[in-house]
């Protein structure tokens, strides 16, 4: 059965050292703290590709989640898709298969992120296993 959990959360994106042969790209990592029905923190790592159309660009990302989840605590990789241009966006975000550990051993789903005025607002769509 698929639970919808929703929060909040803040992210610190840092620039990681600059180009070693990555062809240009950024590279970042990621400190978020979720607040809401996923409270927790994560840590992980971005590479964007820019172009020379401003507003066009693609990034991918890992990030290690751990927090706790309708009361069962444990962590999981969230992979992150995302491209934009020419007036569109998509971005991709789901639960690594087999990543859940602890409690959350066995979670699958998919993250949406929404930016607000007063900040970044998330819906979690998410599976866990039958706890024993």
């Amino acid at each position: 059965m698929t639970v919808r959990a929703q929060g909040t959360f803040d992210v610190d994106m840092q620039p990681l050292a600059d180009d070693e042969g990555w062809g240009g790209f950024a590279r970042m990592s990621l400190d978020k703290r979720f607040r809401g029905d996923l409270d927790g923190r994560s840590k992980g790592v971005m590479l964007a590709a820019h172009t020379e159309v401003k507003g066009s660009a693609g990034y991918v990302a890992l990030e290690r989640v751990t927090a706790e989840l309708a009361g069962r605590s444990g962590s999981f990789v969230l992979q992150h898709s995302g491209i934009m241009g020419q007036g569109r966006e998509s971005l991709e975000i789901a639960v690594v298969t087999d990543s859940g550990t602890g409690e959350l051993k066995g979670i699958s789903g998919t993250l949406e992120i929404f930016f607000k005025k007063e900040g970044h607002a998330y819906v979690f769509a998410y599976s866990l296993p039958t706890a024993e």
